[in-house]
């Protein structure tokens, strides 16, 4: 930002602004966190006024820093700073912190507030999410950066607490970065010592600088994090060692008081997460001899945060660089716009129709693992902003393809190994997804998705195109047994708003399941893949039915009821229609591989699909509750309600009665009883325990 030098004096009045809009935010609100802005407004000053390249007049500037606080719940220190630096945060929307529909939620929330990067709740998500944003700067600068022209040149920076490093999802994700080497990647360790339940010194005695060290970070302890002269050294330093071609990752650790400037509940807990109170509201006053009334910004201190002007000739001399660029380099130029853009290629959908055509020529029966890496050797070439990888199993989820080069330290390609580190990949993911220019993918075991969970969570809350590939999907995965046997999580992944979960059936279905979850821009998807191969069952089966994640797989003239089933077990659902078929019962097969888009179809497509006359059974290698939304109190479920168990996957189909035979049985128990209710009149009561 190159902004002129500040006094101490100037400095600490600056950083008393950023105090007291928090401390009067959260009395007026009756609720927050103080403690955490107030500790960190010195640390906040020196970054924003005088390093942080950004334009309020454009939070989506694509070179813009990237910043996130990984502490979010000291939400009011980035409300304050959005604020005075000149984003489109009026006052009136501090004064109604916290309050229903406002832009100054909880947490920061991306989407919601101008200028947040990213939504920061659970702890440890935000330094993992800047992970990420600082891995897709250093991709991008590699791929489109040329001699003489630097168009992708920003640092991330975050903000982080003890609370955060306790979390282990830390540990993940920044012991990647140090072995990645982001060395544009700046954190801000807020050593203050206190966490919710007091002094952190009995749960928490973690040699953090050490730990770091260790990750492989450059480390840079400041004894005092309210001296702007000593913060101001450490993130020179950190920003000069990050140009070294052997340049690091750095945590500047700070120590701070905790509510700094709150005469009698600074340094405590008991301002961590509370208000100060009326009388220690007047003490802070008076104290920072801050003379202002509450939500009134002096005018001087106003006009030293202002930062649209700054910030919008940063982005007119980027602009103008990129234009010299896009002169030399036209087609670069196109495609970083449409990559940061999110746009797909021009041609994607005209391509479409030829590759699905090519999968569905293909009659052998594939493990849908397997269909989807087929699918991704179709699909990576029309899409090189493809990044993928895996949580140390690259060789059984299947999600390197053909031509994919392996990123690393050293070596930036398109996959990349995550290492056994579930959790982090997840979080990662999201933070390249939020900075722009790559659409994640990432692959582990399902059962492995409990590790994941509250990451594909924040996916969803964040609305991020983000995408799992989720292999060994049920007991078809065999003799791993229960440990590595979901039963229960595609029926709970299912219940994440905003996240399509996909349960392919065959390699036409997978291939419909990947176009889709590229092609939506509001939100994650996950692709739950079998193990074992799978029939093609969808010969004839246009991919515009697959789209709308249940369709008519097979029919009968008037059928007398209808099957349900997802992945491995439609095969399973077409097995029983025949055996039904010859009995003279006539069953309609409907694949649903999506239930979270079926039930986005419109009311007059999801009855005739599944018509609320004709009983109905659901079969899933999965817990049975689920379907009861389909199928209702009066169908039934062949599914699996407990545990599974180490043998072959034929043996537990079997074991667990997950059979075409069952299916079959279900079904005509259900057509026998409607046959029954239609030729006896009706009962004058209901006898209570009859099924």
């Amino acid at each position: 930002m190159n902004t002129p030098s500040t006094s101490p004096e100037q400095a600490r009045r600056l950083a008393n602004a950023v105090r007291m809009l928090a401390v009067d935010a959260v009395e007026k609100a009756q609720s927050g966190h103080p403690g955490a802005p107030m500790g960190m407004a010195d640390i906040a000053e020196v970054l924003w006024r005088r390093h942080l390249r950004h334009n309020p007049s454009n939070p989506k500037w694509a070179d813009r820093d990237r910043f996130v606080l990984s502490n979010g719940h000291g939400s009011m220190l980035i409300y304050a700073l959005l604020h005075l630096t000149g984003y489109d945060l009026p006052l009136s929307e501090l004064q109604n912190f916290r309050q229903l529909h406002s832009k100054t939620a909880g947490h920061p929330e991306v989407g919601v507030t101008p200028g947040v990067e990213t939504t920061t709740g659970p702890l440890g998500q935000g330094i993992s999410n800047a992970v990420g944003m600082a891995l897709a700067e250093k991709l991008l600068a590699a791929e489109f950066n040329r001699p003489g022209h630097t168009v992708v040149d920003h640092f991330t920076y975050a903000f982080l607490g003890d609370g955060c490093l306790m979390e282990g999802i830390s540990h993940e994700a920044c012991s990647l970065a140090g072995t990645l080497r982001l060395s544009r990647l700046i954190a801000f360790y807020d050593d203050n010592g206190i966490s919710i339940d007091g002094h952190v010194e009995g749960w928490f005695t973690d040699d953090t600088p050490q730990r770091f060290q260790a990750y492989g970070w450059h480390v840079i302890p400041v004894v005092d994090g309210h001296d702007p002269v000593a913060i101001e050294a450490a993130l020179v330093q950190a920003r000069q060692q990050a140009q070294r071609p052997d340049g690091r990752p750095t945590l500047i650790c700070c120590q701070t008081v905790i509510g700094m400037g709150a005469p009698h509940k600074a340094g405590t807990h008991d301002v961590h997460g509370a208000p100060l109170g009326a009388v220690e509201v007047a003490a802070t006053r008076a104290a920072l001899d801050w003379t202002a009334g509450p939500f009134e910004i002096p005018a001087d201190v106003a006009e030293a945060w202002d930062a649209r002007a700054a910030g919008q000739a940063l982005e007119r001399d980027w602009r103008q660089r990129f234009e010299a660029y896009r002169t030399e380099f036209p087609d670069e130029a196109a495609e970083f716009e449409r990559r940061m853009a999110g746009d797909l290629p021009a041609d994607f959908a005209e391509r479409l129709p030829a590759l699905l055509e090519a999968v569905a020529a293909r009659p052998e029966a594939v493990a849908t693992r397997k269909a989807s890496q087929n699918a991704l050797d179709a699909l990576a070439p029309l899409v090189p902003e493809f990044f993928g990888g895996s949580a140390d199993l690259t060789a059984s989820n299947l999600t390197n393809f053909k031509a994919c080069t392996r990123a690393g330290r050293d070596a930036w390609g398109n996959h990349l190994s995550y290492g056994v580190r579930e959790f982090g990949m997840a979080a990662i993911m999201n933070g390249i997804a939020l900075h722009g220019g790559y659409i994640p993918y990432g692959g582990t075991f399902l059962t492995f998705s409990d590790y994941s969970r509250n990451a594909i969570r924040m996916a969803a809350l964040m609305k991020q195109r983000v995408i799992h590939v989720f292999t060994h999907d049920s007991i078809g995965l065999g003799e791993d047994g229960p440990t590595h046997q979901s039963v229960e999580h595609v029926p709970s992944l299912r219940l994440i708003p905003h996240l399509d979960v996909w349960r392919p059936a065959d390699a036409l279905e997978t291939a419909v399941a990947w176009v889709c979850a590229l092609e939506r821009r509001d939100g994650p998807s996950a692709l739950c893949l079998s193990r074992q191969n799978l029939p093609r069952v969808t010969e004839g089966v246009l991919a515009g039915h697959i789209r709308k994640g249940g369709y008519v797989l097979s029919d009968m003239e008037s059928p007398q009821a209808v099957i349900v089933a997802t992945g491995s077990e439609v095969e399973i659902a077409l097995q029983a229609q025949a055996l039904l078929a010859a009995d003279g019962v006539r069953c309609r097969v409907v694949s649903m591989p999506s239930t979270n888009v079926f039930d986005r179809q419109p009311r007059a497509y999801q009855d005739k699909v599944l018509p609320l006359s004709l009983p109905a059974v659901a079969v899933e290698a999965a817990h049975p509750d689920f379907w009861r939304k389909y199928v209702g109190r009066t169908g039934m479920v062949v599914g699996v309600a407990t545990f599974g168990e180490s043998a072959p996957a034929k043996v537990l189909y079997r074991h667990f009665g997950v059979t075409s035979a069952r299916v079959a049985d279900a079904v005509r128990t259900l057509v026998h009883r409607a046959a029954h209710r239609r030729e006896e009149p009706l009962p004058e009561q209901i006898v209570p325990g009859l099924h």
